[in-house]
């Protein structure tokens, strides 16, 4: 038992020291060499994980997709209205940029090119399935405009999403993100909330975003 533990430690360390490193430096420029470096384990312990460099970027992309999946359960658990919901989501992916490296390299290995292996889905395609239910509930609940395109504003908010923390990488900490994701509210609610109904959630927007930079 103790020994199976200590595998699963080091095969945690592992994947989190090349997270580091595919966010930092990116997929195609870090070796493995390097990252039995940063993680300080030998070289036989990674192999005994993974038998290459895309093994380990698919684990990372892997539990990306298992945490951006467990936050879009817990928000739905708590029965939230649907566009308060699909904000929560998008805060809580944000959330997950902030604390850790696996949602940073999860997202740039998967606009870099590495493929996605099957069973996994792409991260975009999870994101705009995610996005479009809520989307669909919010305008049911009148609190979206009742014409709007639920695949265009699906498409174009996990662009913004994506565009932002992509843009962000080379200019600004990934701490900056939370004030994104609010500015990036402030102009959709603009767009496609009834007037009555804005108050509501520009209040929550800046909420969310006091939230997670209060940690």
């Amino acid at each position: 038992m103790a020994r199976q533990l200590r595998a699963e430690q080091t095969r945690a360390t592992i994947i989190t020291a090349a997270a580091d490193l595919f966010d930092r430096h990116g997929y195609e420029s870090t070796s493995l060499s390097e990252i039995v470096e940063h993680a300080r384990v030998t070289k036989g312990a990674l192999y005994f994980h993974f038998a290459a460099k895309e093994d380990l970027a698919h684990a990372i992309m892997e539990l990306q997709s298992q945490a951006s999946r467990r936050v879009a359960v817990e928000i739905d658990d708590r029965g939230y209205p649907a566009l308060e919901a699909l904000m929560r989501l998008t805060f809580g992916l944000a959330r997950l940029s902030v604390e850790g490296p696996i949602a940073r390299a999860g997202l740039r290995l998967a606009t870099g090119g590495v493929p996605v292996k099957p069973p996994l889905r792409h991260p975009f395609v999870e994101w705009l399935e995610l996005m479009s239910r809520r989307l669909t509930g919010a305008v049911k609940e009148s609190d979206i405009h009742p014409d709007v395109d639920i695949d265009a504003v699906a498409h174009s908010l996990v662009c913004f999403f994506v565009g932002t923390r992509v843009v962000g990488r080379s200019r600004e900490p990934a701490a900056r993100l939370p004030r994104r994701m609010a500015e990036m509210w402030y102009v959709l609610i603009r767009g496609l909330v009834p007037v009555p109904r804005r108050p509501r959630y520009l209040s929550l927007a800046a909420r969310l975003e006091r939230e997670i930079m209060a940690g």
